[in-house]
């Protein structure tokens, strides 16, 4: 029997595991190579990770049912650096996976409210949380776009989804506490 939930656990998981790859990279680069200016959309590396926590932050807080915490995301905005943003991006990661794992089949269908402050959109879960994933993934793209002007070489990000690719994520799986089990389940 086909899981509709499978497909946003590995998505979940994959976000969390390509979110730590390009954390423990960036983590190479000094603080002033983080937030050089750069010609990025955000303008820095720091900036642009700063928008992915924001976004996941908005997109979680309106999957969960809560109302817009401009506080929650002025606050990942302005993260003034790595460490703190690699935390709180590992707790949104989990939150979020947290979040999918709770979902039955029919919570895919149900309409999500999300408080933009002058409007609220009405989308489909399964559709937010798509366009959740494919956010995250193109702006952790820009990312190591970015890193390729540095001397830290750009991670693999791409290694999270299919059987064939577990060695290749091992030590990420482990330095997160992860099983292969949990991941292709």
């Amino acid at each position: 029997m086909t899981d509709p939930l499978r497909v946003y656990r590995k998505l979940a998981q994959a976000n969390r595991l390509a979110n730590a790859r390009l954390h423990r990279a960036c983590a190479e680069l000094s603080p002033g190579a983080l937030t050089a200016p750069r010609p990025a959309f955000f303008g820095s590396i720091q900036a642009t990770l700063n928008h992915i926590l924001m976004v996941d932050r908005f997109y979680l807080g309106a999957l969960q049912g809560r109302p817009l915490n401009r506080a929650a995301l002025d606050e990942a905005t302005f993260c003034p650096d790595l460490p703190t943003l690699v935390g709180w991006q590992a707790e949104s990661d989990r939150a979020l996976l947290a979040h999918v794992e709770s979902l039955s089949p029919g919570g895919l269908v149900e309409i999500v409210a999300i408080d933009r402050g002058l409007r609220i959109q009405h989308d489909r879960r399964d559709d937010v949380l798509s366009h959740l994933f494919q956010h995250q993934t193109h702006h952790r793209g820009q990312v190591h776009g970015l890193l390729s002007a540095t001397p830290v070489k750009p991670p693999q990000l791409d290694e999270f989804i299919v059987g064939d690719d577990a060695g290749a994520r091992a030590e990420d799986m482990a330095l997160l506490g992860l099983s292969e089990r949990d991941l292709m389940r």
